[in-house]
Formats: structure tokens, C-alpha cells, sequence
């Protein structure tokens, strides 16, 4: 992880886990994502989610759907206007999820690709951030930008999620820089904004992207996922080997080639990880075998460091309002 330092609440971690090739065997995304939250919840040892906090931190107007035992009738009685008392543990995070949708995410030696396991983390993601009444939007990419679909929260949201995480994958090569550059562009309000894909492509430009992601303001979060096999390498026999994105063909000895395609990944990644470090950025590598509550755990403390940094900031405006 890039930033240790920041101090994000640490949580205990689940010893019963969901197998992904189990999980993968569900057909319905919509519920796949559910047993992901679901055993999530369960899994917790210290659920940070209790329902409103005794701490107050600020006022908003009620809308329609709110629960009206929060309703600050004497406010009211002054104002003749509602408003919500907004406590520490009511949500307004706002969440881009950047999905990877090029064909090296095709690649899978289990029974499943890298890019199922990314649309369901995506999905997982997208059916949490709708039941903590987050605002979640989606950006998918290839060698160009896919579905756009804006940060909100309201009915029928989530399902349009799940339609445009269900689109057959289309494109080829990996472009990194257009997505981030054009949520930097369009997303004035802070927002945490995921990125998940094997970012298995020039990495060159990828720090000055994800640096003006931060220079917005924006937290950002990095799942890579890979293969068990492209971090291995644990080919035996000589093979042909078909390169998704570029359609060549090469006839590969893995005991000669092991080495240097290992030292190569090897200074990939470190050239990812100093990128990601230089900007405070938390970078998780989940390998395709691994539990998705794992990355439900570390998405978690991100979230929930992004959101206590958003209510300091909204005490500091509200005092600076008079509001108390």
C-alpha cells in the first residue's frame, strides 16, 4: 500500500472468504456483488457502521426520503424551512469507478478472465457505495472511452451501473491517460476515484494522469489486477503465446524466457509504485485468485479516510457559517 502514513482506521479481516471460482459460477451480477457485500459485512470483526453517530457535525436541507426523526423541528420552528441534522456517520461520498475494459483483460488461466474479476469488483463496489447512499459513477475505457455514466444516487441508479458493467468488451489496447484526464476534467466536486486494471501498458504518462487527479483535490485508489500466471510465469512446456491487444504470435520457450520477462514485470511495477507514491496514492495488487472481500477491506479504510476528511472540512465551513 503507498500510504501507510495516513493513518486510515485499521479493521480485522474475515477467516471465512468467498472462493472466487465459487463466486464467479453465479451468473447475476447484480447478485454476485451481493454475496461479496453481504459476506463482507459479516466478515467484519469491527463494523464501522452503526447507524447515526451522537456526534453532531452540520445541517443540510431535508430531502424527499429522508428519515424525519432527524428533522430539527426547532430549527424548523425558527426557519420554517427542514433541515437534517447530518452526523460524522451519514455519507456523501461521491465514487468514479475507471474500469479497464481492453482485451489483455480477456486473459485468464482459471476458469474465469481478469475482467470478470474486475466487472465484479466494480459491481461489488458500485452495490456497497448505493447501500451506504454514496453517489457512484462509472467510466469505462480500452483504446478509447466507453460508458460514461455520472455520480449519483437514486432508484434505478445502480442497475444502469450493471447494464453498462455487462457491455461485451470491445476495444483492444490499453489507454491509461484519456479516462483519468477526463474525470480530472469533468469532476469539479472532490471525489474518490477507483482505477481497476491490470495496467499492463507505457506506464510513462501514468504519474502526471494520476497526479492531476490529486492536484484536484480527489482521492484516489488503484486496484491492479493480474493473473496468477503473468506474475509467475509458471509455464512449463514451450508454447505459442498470442498477444491479446496486438494480435502477434510468439513461440516461447518459458525455461529461457522466464528470467527476463520476470526482471521486466519486476521494473513495470516498480515504475507503477513510484508513481503511485510520489502522489499519495494506495495502490493494491489483487491477483485473480484472491478473495474480493480482501479488496472490499482495503477499499474500506481508503473510504473511510476520504470521508472523515470530508467532514473536517465541511466542520470548518460550517463554523466559519455560524452553524453550530
Amino acid at each position: 500500500m503507498a500510504v501507510a502514513a495516513r493513518n486510515k482506521p485499521r479493521l480485522g479481516r474475515s477467516s471465512s472468504r468467498i472462493d472466487p471460482d465459487s463466486l464467479m459460477r453465479i451468473k447475476n451480477l447484480q447478485l454476485r456483488s451481493k454475496v461479496v457485500v453481504e459476506g463482507f459485512y459479516n466478515g467484519l470483526h469491527r463494523s464501522p457502521f452503526h447507524g447515526f453517530s451522537s456526534q453532531f457535525s452540520e445541517y443540510r436541507e431535508y430531502v424527499s426520503g429522508d428519515d424525519l426523526r432527524y428533522v430539527d423541528w426547532k430549527l424548523y420552528a425558527r426557519s420554517d424551512r427542514y433541515y437534517i441534522k447530518r452526523f460524522e456517520d451519514e455519507t456523501n461520498l461521491r465514487c468514479y469507478v475507471l474500469l479497464d475494459r481492453s482485451k489483455s483483460m480477456e486473459f485468464g488461466s482459471l476458469s474465469y478472465s481478469k475482467s470478470d474479476y474486475a466487472v465484479t469488483l466494480a459491481a461489488t463496489l458500485a452495490y456497497f457505495l448505493n447501500k451506504q447512499r454514496d453517489a457512484v459513477g462509472l467510466l469505462t475505457f480500452h483504446d478509447q472511452l466507453g460508458e460514461y455514466i455520472p455520480a449519483r444516487y437514486r432508484p434505478g441508479h445502480f442497475h444502469r451501473l450493471l447494464v453498462a458493467l455487462e457491455t461485451p468488451l470491445s476495444g483492444k489496447k490499453t489507454d491509461l491517460i484519456s479516462p483519468i484526464r477526463q474525470i480530472a476534467e469533468i469532476t469539479r466536486r472532490r471525489s474518490l476515484v477507483v482505477l481497476i486494471s491490470d495496467l499492463l501498458s507505457d506506464p510513462g504518462e501514468l504519474e502526471k494522469s494520476l497526479g492531476s487527479l490529486r492536484s484536484c483535490g480527489h482521492d484516489v485508489i488503484v486496484f491492479q489486477v493480474l493473473d496468477p500466471a503473468e506474475v509467475n510465469f509458471d509455464f512449463q512446456e514451450p508454447s505459442l503465446f498470442f498477444d491479446l491487444e496486438s494480435g502477434k504470435k510468439l513461440y516461447i520457450d518459458p525455461k529461457t524466457a522466464k528470467k527476463r520477462y520476470l526482471e521486466r514485470l519486476q521494473a513495470h511495477e516498480s515504475i507503477i509504485k513510484q508513481a503511485c507514491e510520489n502522489h499519495g496514492i494506495d495502490r493494491f495488487q489483487l491477483m485473480t485468485d484472491r478473495p474480493l472481500e480482501d479488496a472490499m477491506f482495503d477499499f474500506l479504510q481508503v473510504r473511510e479516510f476520504s470521508k472523515s476528511s470530508s467532514v473536517h472540512r465541511q466542520n470548518v465551513r460550517a463554523r466559519g457559517k455560524g452553524v453550530s
